[in-house]
């Protein structure tokens, strides 16, 4: 997925709704049917029609962003979940979907912020803080990364991609002993996950001093 620079919108505050709380909103149960039943197409037509009565409810336009989604619209979903931010709609979520869009995009800053956001909404959900990770990871800060990355395995341990992500920490932090020790318990328990075994012989290589280190360290194997 790749989006433009002019999509980069910056997170608004959620408005302050006086009529009603945008949580506790109820979006259309037959256009949600379809959202639950991946007929996106049949969702975005209701959603739209939804948000034609009913133009301030937060609830339909996240639902809409979130089915232009799973089109490969990224250009509209970002748009209707920006709208749902400025109606108040305050989910984690939301944040995290919203996260998701500008770190596939690129838009590392962005994606930051929604994260940080979507941590603080829901503390415990190791998602928020394993796509956290993602983003400090990716800008270098490698002890940040490393915290969140451990923090989410410790709300869920059995999370493979989390696991071959720290060990790419490691790798990146100098921390050859504990990169292996990660890649090779992966490896022995789910034979095929081959992230980490790529991830095993390039450090081999790095040891053994065939290779430039900082070029191949490059090459790991991360997350999508």
């Amino acid at each position: 997925m790749t989006l433009g620079a002019a999509l980069l919108y910056p997170l608004v505050a959620p408005a302050d709704n006086s009529t009603s709380a945008p949580e506790e909103q109820i979006c259309d149960p037959i256009a949600d049917y379809y959202l639950g039943m991946e007929d996106y197409p049949t969702a975005v037509k209701l959603h739209l029609a939804v948000i034609r009565r009913h133009p301030d409810l937060a609830l339909a336009y996240y639902h809409l962003g979130f089915a232009y989604g799973e089109l490969g619209d990224h250009k509209r979903e970002l748009v209707d979940y920006q709208k749902a931010i400025e109606l108040g709609l305050s989910d984690w979520e939301l944040f995290l979907n919203l996260g998701r869009v500008y770190l596939e995009s690129g838009a590392i800053t962005q994606a930051g912020d929604a994260f940080r956001l979507a941590t603080l909404l829901a503390p415990t959900r190791y998602e928020t803080h394993y796509n956290l990770g993602l983003v400090y990871e990716r800008l270098g800060a490698l002890a940040k990364a490393e915290q969140e990355i451990l923090l989410s395995l410790r709300l869920q341990p059995d999370q493979l991609e989390a696991r071959n992500t720290l060990g790419v920490i490691y790798a990146e932090e100098g921390n050859y002993v504990r990169a292996r020790q990660e890649w090779a318990e992966l490896s022995d328990a789910y034979p095929d996950y081959t992230p980490a075994r790529a991830n095993l012989e390039i450090l081999k290589r790095v040891e053994r001093g065939e290779v430039d280190k900082s070029s191949q360290l490059s090459g790991l194997a991360k997350a999508p």
